[in-house]
């Protein structure tokens, strides 16, 4: 068996996973981050995007939006806004937000504007990527 590692994921509202893992890959604004058992000790800013978890031999990917995260010599954690598994994605709300996100991009009229825009792009795009198993 390999060996595991305590993986906890948090949101504002709510612990979205807390469980063994043998692997959890996250996107951080440096590049993509594979961490496993006795991994360095770090705390590294995340970028929009998916987290891979393997437990017992299988991978299974969630929508996380923007954080951290803190390994350390015990667990893992991961601190974000938002936490999703594919099933509790709304297709429906996510096509919405990235139709608005679009339409703000074209119109903005100032860099916060544009900005925000383009940050709600990414999520919306996040979120119809992990939900259509992309």
């Amino acid at each position: 068996m390999a060996s595991t590692f305590r993986l906890q994921i948090v949101t504002p509202s709510r612990t979205f996973y807390d469980d063994e893992v043998e692997m959890a890959i996250v996107r951080s604004t440096e590049g993509d981050l594979g961490i496993m058992s006795n991994h360095m000790l770090m705390v590294a800013p995340l970028k929009i995007g998916k987290v891979r978890i393997k437990k017992d031999g299988q991978f299974r990917e969630a929508a996380i939006s923007e954080g951290f995260v803190q390994v350390e010599s015990e667990y893992t954690r991961i601190i974000t806004d938002t936490a999703e598994w594919p099933e509790e994605i709304d297709v429906q709300r996510a096509e919405e937000a990235k139709e608005r996100a679009e339409k703000r991009l074209s119109a903005s009229q100032g860099e916060i504007d544009r900005l925000r825009a383009e940050i709600a792009l990414k999520r919306a795009l996040n979120r119809l990527s992990v939900a259509n198993g992309k």
